[in-house]
C-alpha cells in the first residue's frame, strides 16, 4: 500500500513538471474560440481610461426642436353684408339746389337710386354779399357784372331796410361756411364781396338718395367736396 502511494505522489509530480516546463505554450489553449472570431484585425486592446474609438468618432445628436403648438384656425368670416343706407346733401338753397341736384343725377342712374328733396328752414347767422347800391339801376349793373364772371348764382335785395340794393351772394350757417363761398369768388375774380353778419331764416333744400351702400357712399363723397360749405350726412 505504501509503495503505491508514493507511485501516486511521483506520477502527480511527473505530470506537473511536464506540464510547467516541457508541455508547449498553447497546448492548453483551447483552439476553437479563435476560428470563431469575427474580424480579430479590428480588435484594439484600450489602455486604462481610454475611451472606445466609437465613442470618439459618434456625433453628439441633433438638438431637440421644440414642436410649436398649431395656431388655432382662424374662425371663418362671413360674407360682409352689403348695407344699404339713406343719404342726404345739402344745404342748398332755392336757386343752387337745381345745379347740385344735375351734379348727383349721373350717379343716382348709375346705381338705380332714386333722388328726393327735403325742404327746410333754416336761420342763416351769415352770408356773403356786395353792400348796397346807391340806385337799382347800379344793383342791376353789379349783377350783370357777376353774370360775366360765371357767377349766377345771387340775387339782389329789394326789401326795405339798411340791405336795400345790396347783391346777395349766399346765406350761410356759420362763418367758416360763409369764407369758403366768399374765397371761390375771389377765384372767380370778385373783388367787392365780403362776408357780414345777417340773421334771417331762408328756405333750404337738401338731396336725398336711398340705398347707397358703402362704395356709393365714398363717390358721394367726392361729389359733395366739389361744393365748399356742403355737408353730406345720414338722412334723419
Amino acid at each position: 500500500m505504501r509503495a503505491l502511494f508514493l507511485m501516486l505522489v511521483l506520477a502527480n509530480v511527473a505530470f506537473f513538471a511536464w506540464v510547467r516546463y516541457m508541455a508547449p505554450a498553447d497546448a492548453n489553449a483551447d483552439p476553437a474560440p479563435l476560428g470563431r472570431q469575427i474580424e480579430p484585425e479590428k480588435l484594439k486592446i484600450l489602455g486604462p481610461g481610454e475611451p472606445p474609438a466609437a465613442l470618439l468618432n459618434r456625433k453628439p445628436p441633433p438638438p431637440a426642436v421644440p414642436v410649436a403648438a398649431a395656431a388655432p384656425a382662424p374662425a371663418p368670416v362671413p360674407p360682409s353684408a352689403v348695407t344699404t343706407a339713406c343719404m342726404e346733401w345739402g344745404s342748398f338753397t332755392l336757386a343752387d339746389a337745381p345745379k347740385a341736384e344735375k351734379a348727383l343725377e349721373p350717379l343716382a342712374a348709375a346705381v338705380g337710386a332714386k333722388l328726393a328733396q327735403r325742404r327746410t328752414e333754416e336761420t342763416a347767422g351769415w352770408w356773403v354779399f356786395i353792400p348796397p347800391q346807391a340806385t337799382r339801376q347800379a344793383a342791376a349793373k353789379k349783377s350783370a357784372e357777376l353774370r360775366t364772371l360765371g357767377v349766377d348764382e345771387h340775387f339782389i335785395v329789394v326789401d326795405e331796410g339798411p340791405f336795400r340794393w345790396a347783391v346777395s351772394l349766399g346765406v350761410f350757417r356759420n362763418q367758416d361756411a360763409a369764407r369758403a363761398r366768399l374765397a371761390m369768388l375771389r377765384q372767380q375774380g370778385v373783388r367787392s364781396a365780403q362776408v357780414g353778419a345777417r340773421e334771417t331764416v331762408v328756405p333750404k333744400v337738401w338731396l336725398q338718395m336711398r340705398g347707397v351702400d358703402p362704395l356709393t357712399e365714398s363717390r358721394l363723397k367726392d361729389i359733395a367736396r366739389s361744393i365748399d360749405g356742403s355737408e353730406l350726412k345720414t338722412c334723419p
